[in-house]
């Protein structure tokens, strides 16, 4: 299953993309498929042709994930 996600690097802008799986405690690097910014745009330091950008885990401040398409909506609390 791919996940949708944002990375937050230091002192860069936020990178939008895709992981297979997401990272664990252990892991030392995030590869990033499809590399964009959060509007769409390309990164101004990656070349056109790049498809996965490798990130250490030194330089995350923090990750977001995306929720996907296919989640049901969650309904609360409901009155009869």
């Amino acid at each position: 299953m791919s996940y949708t996600i944002i990375v937050h690097i230091n002192n860069e802008d936020a990178v939008m993309g895709e992981v297979q799986a997401l990272p664990t405690a252990t892991d030392q690097l995030v590869s990033v498929q499809n590399p964009r910014r959060k509007d769409g745009k390309d990164l101004h330091y990656l070349d056109e042709e790049v498809n996965t950008m490798i990130v250490p885990m030194h330089r995350i401040n923090f990750i977001q994930v995306l929720p996907s398409g296919d989640v049901d909506e969650v309904i609360g609390f409901i009155r009869e």
